[in-house]
């Protein structure tokens, strides 16, 4: 049906019952588009968001439940490997040195260097570090010899009973041609009624 724009002109607005079929047929069609664009962007735009919301939301909720199911299914096992991990501990614990034990390092520590065969130029405790649930006790050392000694020395510091790491070496020559090294020896001991930070369960994945 072609459009007769003649029947546009000179229409009367308090007389919308006599206008001709075809102008009320395009005012209706334009009613229609706008009402569908204000119900759009009024109510199903929000509608959309809510519903895009709801859609993440949901996701999340998949892999949290995801994620909470393969912990329970792997709950016995993570059990095990904490009672392991406290008895290692346990054990790590009783190679610190208590407090009646820190003089008897440093006698330790000048046989291990003689039975070397390294001389000992100084032997001396660094004032001891504050960490979150022990403390560090450095050790500076200072000592010449050869290769071989200063080997054997290293190699008998981790066969002591005591955990004993060794830091920050330098080597050099001196005067008489022999190997003069300086060392940081560490001990440490760990803090009565200190917490460890919380162990996070290691994900195996569904049994």
């Amino acid at each position: 049906m072609k459009l007769d724009l003649s029947q546009f002109n000179d229409i009367d607005f308090e007389n919308i019952g006599g206008w001709p079929k075809q102008v009320k047929v395009f005012f209706a069609i334009l009613l229609m588009l706008c009402v569908f664009t204000a119900g759009y962007f009024l109510v199903v735009s929000d509608a959309k968001d809510v519903y895009v919301a709801e859609q993440d939301k949901e996701l999340q909720l998949r892999d949290d439940f995801q994620s909470k199911y393969q912990l329970a299914a792997n709950l016995k096992l993570y059990r095990e490997q904490l009672a392991t991990m406290e008895v290692q501990f346990a054990e790590l614990l009783k190679m610190l040195p208590s407090e009646n034990e820190m003089p008897g390092l440093l006698d330790d520590l000048t046989f291990v260097a003689t039975d070397a065969g390294l001389r000992i130029q100084s032997l001396d405790w660094e004032p001891e570090i504050q960490r979150d649930f022990y403390i560090e006790f450095p050790i500076k050392m200072s000592v010449t010899g050869d290769y071989h000694q200063i080997g054997n020395m290293v190699s008998g510091v981790a066969k002591l009973p005591r955990i004993v790491s060794l830091h920050d070496f330098t080597i050099k020559r001196d005067d008489a041609g022999n190997l003069a090294m300086d060392i940081l020896a560490k001990t440490y001991r760990f803090k009565e009624g200190a917490e460890l930070p919380p162990e996070k369960p290691v994900n195996q994945g569904a049994q």
